[in-house]
């Protein structure tokens, strides 16, 4: 992609109502427009890096065997009211009447959805186990929307909802997703925690959430440094501090601030029970579904990369949801018609090798080409400037640590095989 029709604007200063960083670089980099307060639009360069993430989490759940769905974003009153949420959900719930007064929501989850689409479709033990996600947008209305994206009204979240016979088989599902989420997370290369939490008004025997370590993180982490003990502060029996001996008398206490971006459910027999969602069973007796429910951030694992990914030039994305692999800022592309050749002919070349390429190919300063790269946080800069013209020579920047390197520059192939090894 040429940057001049890429669609990017980038901007100076730091917006007014920004608090964290992340929203703050969001916005700088022209990846989100604020339609209004908590409503975003995603904008090119953004939804890049939002689709990364999402292909991400699709390669996971269709590794194990989920199939994908889409349910319809507003959903009925009536299902709400069966299984009995619609008057324990507050004004964070979006409700809205159609012309015939006929009340809906705009749906912040789908179980009632999905138990509706099970109990017409599935009547037999023989159907399952099966487990539906989506990638969809959810709504909340929120109280104060802040942070940006991190707590908006409006966010993209996967949800994922399996169906069982009995309760081992919920486990094994629910192992499996726990295992899952954190392959997710391992891949976009974040620093995590992993902590027991409230099920909350979505229900259920057991859960844990997914939170990346940052310290505009809105939870608190309470965990050892020696064993596999993690709890979210609000569910400790105790007020534990740093360096406190561990419950499990295995190691001390740490405690760090997370961003929550995944949260699993083993929601048992709460909807089904309350919504008639059954099955004939083996020994040919009505029995009621067991079920397990699985939500993960797509927009919130974007924001929480940023705030854990930045320095005081701006972004620095993990290279696997990085908008593009790589930027050639060719200086003087305008005035030099052998910089500008070797830049066309570089970028045609790398982008026909399956890399993902920004050419800056605007008529400004160089300072203004640097500073962009480094804001909208690409992790390799591929420089052609004076020692191009003087020594044949490229040369390579690292935006994570800042390394540069020489690429002698006397044949483009030699060139393009360094930069494909170097991206591997």
């Amino acid at each position: 992609m040429r940057y001049s029709k890429s669609g990017i604007q980038t901007i100076k200063d730091k917006p007014i109502d920004a608090e964290v960083i992340s929203h703050q670089l969001l916005v700088r980099a022209g990846m989100i427009k604020k339609l209004a307060s908590g409503l975003y639009t995603w904008m090119p360069l953004g939804l890049k890096v939002l689709k990364k993430v999402e292909n991400i989490i699709i390669k996971e759940m269709d590794n194990m065997g989920c199939l994908q769905i889409l349910m319809p974003a507003i959903q009925p009153s009536e299902l709400w009211e069966e299984s009995g949420r619609w008057d324990k959900y507050g004004k964070e719930l979006l409700r809205i009447k159609d012309r015939h007064d006929r009340e809906f929501c705009f749906g912040p989850n789908h179980e009632e959805v999905i138990s509706d689409i099970i109990r017409k479709d599935i009547k037999s033990y023989k159907q399952l186990p099966l487990t539906y996600y989506q990638i969809q947008t959810k709504f909340r209305d929120e109280v104060r929307p802040r942070f940006g994206i991190m707590r908006a009204r409006e966010f993209m979240m996967k949800d994922a909802y399996s169906f069982h016979t009995n309760e081992k088989c919920l486990n094994d599902m629910y192992d499996q997703m726990f295992v899952s989420y954190k392959k997710i997370l391992e891949t976009v290369n974040l620093e995590f925690k992993v902590v027991m939490a409230s099920t909350g008004q979505i229900g259920g025997s057991e859960s844990h959430e997914f939170h990346v370590i940052a310290e505009n993180g809105e939870d608190e982490l309470v965990f050892s440094d020696s064993s596999e003990y993690a709890i979210n502060s609000e569910l400790s029996d105790k007020k534990l501090k740093e360096g406190d001996k561990s419950p499990d008398g295995k190691g001390v206490i740490k405690i760090k601030r997370g961003i929550e971006v995944g949260h699993i459910f083993k929601l048992g027999k709460k909807y089904s029970e309350a919504m008639g969602v059954t099955i004939t069973s083996e020994e040919n007796k009505i029995k009621n579904i067991i079920m397990g429910c699985y939500g993960i951030g797509v927009s919130r694992i974007v924001a929480a990369a940023i705030e854990q990914c930045n320095d005081e030039r701006g972004i620095i994305w993990p290279t696997s949801i990085s908008p593009y692999d790589l930027v050639i800022i060719p200086i003087n592309y305008h005035k030099d018609n052998k910089v500008k050749e070797f830049a066309d002919d570089l970028y045609h070349q790398l982008s026909g090798s399956g890399i993902s390429i920004l050419l800056d190919d605007r008529n400004i300063s160089p300072g203004a080409m640097f500073s962009d790269a480094d804001l909208i946080g690409i992790p390799k800069h591929i420089i052609i400037g004076k020692k191009f013209n003087e020594n044949k020579v490229v040369e390579l920047k690292e935006r994570k640590n800042g390394n540069l390197s020489e690429i002698v520059a006397n044949n483009l192939n030699d060139v393009v095989d360094n930069l494909l090894n170097s991206n591997e």
